[in-house]
C-alpha cells in the first residue's frame, strides 16, 4: 500500500474530525519521521509536545517492553508495585505532596475541576451548586462536555449542549480582569501559561505572580494546565516557573509518558487532593503498572539528558534566526523554550499553504488559528538540525 491508498482507507472508515497533512507517518526516531514512501521529516510538532523525549526514545522502549511482559492493567481494584513508585519520582521532582493519576489531559482537567469544586464546598464554604471557576478567553483545555462549555471557540461548543454551567470567562493576560470578576462564590481560576493552542500566547511579565497574589488575596485555587507547557517545553520544568509561580493544583499530561502511553495527573496539596474519599473518582486505567514505569522512566529522562536546559538554549536560537527571516508575510515570532509560534500577515494567505509547503521540504509543522505556525520539535533536537530547518523555513517564508 501507498500513501493514496492508507489515506483513503482512513477517510472510508474513520469519523473525518481531523484535517491532516496528506502525510502517513510509519515510523519515528529521536527527532526524526519517516512516511510509508521512505521519506524522512523533521517533527516540529512533536504531537502537541507530546514526544519530548523525541520519538521512540530506547530508554522508554526498554521500560515499556519490561512492564509491558510483566503486568499491564490491575484497575485500582488492587495496588500494583509501580504506582508509588510513579507518585514518588512526581512528587520528588515537582514537591507536590500528593499525585492524582488519570489517562488523558482532559480527564486530567475534569479531575481538577472537581477538586476545585470539592474544595469550594468542603473548605471554602460555598453554597451547595453555586462553585464558580474562572477560565480565560482563547483557552483550550480538552474536548469533554465541560470543557467545551467554557471554551471561546464556536465550533467546539455548536451542536454540543446543553452545556455546563458555573465558569466565567476573563480575558488573557489581564490580572485586573481576573480580580474584577471574583464573587463570594469563585473557587478557582483555571488558566494556561502560554495558550498553545490559540496560537502560542504568551501573558504579559509578572501576569502569573499577579494571578497567585489575587488568588491567595481572594482565598480562591490557582490551577495550572501545563499539559503542553509543562515537563521542559518552555525551558524550565514548568512554565509557571519562569516567574517562579506555584500552582494550587497542577495538571499534566502529554509528555509525561513520552508519547508512548496516555499518562495525566493531577499534583497538589493534601489540603486540596486529600479531600478525594474512596468512591468520589476514579479510573479503569488511570495509574496502571504500564503506564507509571513508562512515566518513571520518561521523567528520567528529562532530568538526566538536560532536556530541559536544551529547551532553553536552543529555544531562544531558533526563536531569535525564525526572526531574523526577511520575510514580507511575518507579523511575529513569539514564545518560550521551544514552543514558538509564527504569526502571519493577515494576507499572507493563511498557514496551511506554507505547512504544506514545508512538509514538501521534509519539515512537518501544524498552523494554528489559521495565521500562525507552531514550531515544536521534541527537546532532544541538535543545532545543526535546527540551521538545516531554518534553511527551508526561510525559503518557503520567502516565497510569494
Amino acid at each position: 500500500m501507498n500513501t493514496i491508498d492508507y489515506i483513503r482507507l482512513e477517510e472510508a472508515y474513520g469519523a473525518h474530525n481531523y484535517h491532516p497533512l496528506d502525510v502517513v507517518i510509519e515510523k519515528g526516531r529521536g527527532v526524526w519521521l519517516y512516511d510509508v514512501e521512505g521519506n524522512k521529516y523533521l517533527d516540529c510538532l512533536s504531537a502537541y509536545s507530546a514526544v519530548n523525549q523525541g520519538h521512540c526514545h530506547p530508554r522508554l522502549v526498554k521500560a515499556l517492553l519490561a512492564q509491558a511482559q510483566q503486568l499491564t492493567l490491575t484497575s485500582r481494584a488492587f495496588r500494583n508495585n509501580k504506582l508509588g513508585q510513579f507518585y514518588q519520582a512526581l512528587s520528588s521532582l515537582t514537591g507536590y505532596e500528593m499525585v492524582l493519576p488519570m489517562n488523558t489531559g482532559a480527564e486530567a482537567v475534569e479531575t481538577a475541576l472537581k477538586a476545585a469544586r470539592k474544595w469550594g464546598y468542603e473548605v471554602k464554604r460555598v453554597a451547595p451548586g453555586q462553585a464558580e471557576i474562572i477560565v480565560c478567553d482563547g483557552n483550550f483545555h480538552g474536548r469533554t462536555i465541560t470543557i467545551v462549555s467554557f471554551s471561546s471557540e464556536a465550533q467546539y461548543k455548536r451542536n454540543f449542549g446543553p452545556l455546563t454551567p458555573g465558569f466565567v470567562t476573563v480575558p488573557f493576560g489581564q490580572a485586573r480582569a481576573l480580580e474584577a470578576a471574583i464573587t463570594p462564590n469563585t473557587v478557582a481560576f483555571l488558566v494556561e501559561p502560554i495558550q498553545g493552542e490559540n496560537g502560542v500566547i504568551v501573558p504579559p511579565a509578572g501576569y502569573l505572580r499577579a494571578v497567585r497574589q489575587i488568588c491567595d488575596q481572594h482565598n480562591i485555587l490557582f490551577l495550572a494546565d501545563e499539559i503542553q507547557t509543562g515537563l521542559g517545553r518552555t525551558g524550565r520544568l514548568f512554565a509557571c516557573d519562569h516567574e517562579a509561580v506555584r500552582p494550587d493544583l497542577m495538571i499534566l499530561g502529554k509528555a509525561l509518558a513520552g508519547g508512548f502511553y496516555p499518562v495525566s495527573a493531577v499534583l497538589g496539596s493534601r489540603d486540596i487532593l486529600g479531600l478525594f474519599r474512596p468512591g468520589d473518582h476514579g479510573s479503569t486505567f488511570g495509574g496502571n503498572p504500564l503506564g507509571a514505569a513508562v512515566a518513571i522512566e520518561a521523567l528520567a529522562v528529562l532530568a538526566e539528558e538536560g532536556l530541559v536546559e536544551n529547551a532553553q538554549t536552543l529555544g531562544q536560537y531558533f526563536q531569535e534566526r525564525l526572526a531574523e527571516i526577511p520575510s514580507p508575510h511575518i507579523k511575529e515570532v513569539r514564545g518560550k523554550g521551544l514552543l514558538i509560534g509564527l504569526e502571519l500577515k493577515p494576507d499572507a494567505g493563511g498557514a496551511r499553504r506554507f505547512c504544506e509547503a514545508l512538509q514538501q521540504r521534509g519539515i512537518l509543522c501544524k498552523e494554528t488559528h489559521h495565521h500562525t505556525i507552531r514550531f515544536a520539535p521534541p527537546l532532544v533536537i541538535k543545532r545543526e538540525e535546527i540551521d538545516w530547518a531554518l534553511d527551508h523555513i526561510s525559503a518557503v517564508l520567502t516565497m510569494k
